[in-house]
């Protein structure tokens, strides 16, 4: 089976995803034969994508989020505005899409979350078949659980996620843990895709709490906790481009530039995780029986539904700040759900590698019949 994949690039979640299903295809004699990465000004594809994904990347402009320079919230408006003006660079990487699809020849297409992604497979039709993949799937799901009075919040969200998933003939919906499947036999409810470098880690809890953040404007509010708190360490991991690599603030307060070997290594050794509700995140958390602090993105609706869904899954708590004493009142009572969670993950190779092989399948079953009737014509 020859695979291309299509990976919306903000954020680290969609891209740590693409580098676990790239394993476990590899791993079963399947290719990737390239990966298209949505990029947007500013933003750079991470070297540890670049470094692990062992296949070819090829990027293109796509929209992105954008945020509050101060406050590090969501600015919605501004989102909408600014990229209703590069439509016609959106419009130009549609072309580019079918141009890579028509040349690489795939069996299968997987999308990971990326809106163009569905609107070329709406616009083009490509033969080729497509299957999403992310987390955000499982908000289609009628059983999930949403925050209180966000009907709206919820609408827009799903959207936006149908929009990825345009004549998609599957949406695998990755889940903290195992939920009844949708009606839907689109929609189908999927373990985590976790990286083999985090299923190889030796976890132990050291004397500091690791934080994550992605954008450098949630940095005053770890820094007013630690002013108050400075006897618990903290190693802080941003995405400014314009820090040093490492910046030691005081004797217990590092920030780092986001580096992907580093980041795993403390991630194996801290006593904590204080991250703004990424899915991928959490989930690396309780696969290594970490505590979890979620602090949804300010206006991130889908953030704060992961926050709701991680503290039914055991995760640990939610917090709309980063007002890490939430975490140090909640760790002495922690009891980690590592166990189930590990039996849930370690499912994800013969779920994945079924659900594409099928989709697969189907498609040259289906382009077989359409040949039958001028088979039997020209006989």
């Amino acid at each position: 089976m020859k695979v291309l994949f299509i990976v919306q690039g903000e954020g680290r979640g969609h891209l740590t995803q693409a580098i676990s299903l790239r394993q476990l295809l590899s791993k079963a004699g399947h290719e990737v034969a390239a990966v298209l990465v949505g990029t947007s000004p500013g933003r750079s594809i991470p070297s540890f994508f670049s470094e692990q994904i062992q296949t070819e990347v090829r990027s293109f402009r796509s929209p992105n989020l954008l945020y509050d320079a101060k406050k590090g919230g969501i600015c919605v408006g501004k989102t909408v505005r600014t990229h209703l003006l590069r439509t016609p660079a959106y419009v130009a990487s549609l072309r580019w899409i079918h141009e890579q699809v028509q040349e690489i020849e795939a069996d299968i297409l997987v999308n990971f979350y990326e809106v163009l992604g569905g609107l070329y497979n709406l616009m083009y039709r490509p033969a080729t078949p497509m299957v999403c993949v992310a987390h955000q799937y499982l908000l289609l799901h009628p059983e999930f659980p949403f925050p209180k009075n966000s009907w709206l919040d919820r609408q827009l969200v799903n959207f936006n996620t149908q929009l990825t998933a345009l004549g998609a003939k599957k949406k695998l919906a990755l889940s903290f843990r195992k939920i009844p499947q949708h009606s839907s036999e689109s929609l189908t409810v999927v373990p985590p895709l976790l990286r083999q470098a985090i299923k190889d880690l030796q976890p132990v809890a050291e004397d500091f709490v690791l934080v994550y953040m992605t954008h450098p404007g949630l940095s005053s509010q770890v820094r007013a906790w630690h002013e108050k708190n400075p006897d618990v360490p903290l190693h802080c991991f941003w995405d400014n481009p314009g820090a040093p690599d490492e910046w030691q603030v005081d004797e217990t307060l590092t920030f780092h530039r986001i580096h992907g070997p580093k980041y795993l290594r403390m991630m194996e050794t801290c006593r904590a995780l204080v991250t703004t509700a990424g899915f991928e995140s959490v989930c690396e958390a309780m696969y290594l029986g970490k505590p979890v602090l979620m602090v949804p993105v300010p206006n991130h609706f889908e953030q704060a539904c992961n926050a709701i869904d991680g503290v039914l899954s055991g995760a640990g708590a939610s917090s709309s700040t980063f007002d890490l004493s939430i975490l140090t009142d909640f760790l002495p009572y922690y009891q980690s759900p590592q166990a189930e969670f590990q039996a849930w993950a370690q499912e994800s190779e013969r779920v994945f590698i079924k659900q594409l092989e099928e989709v697969m399948e189907t498609a040259q079953q289906e382009a077989y019949a359409s040949l039958e009737p001028r088979m039997v014509l020209h006989a």
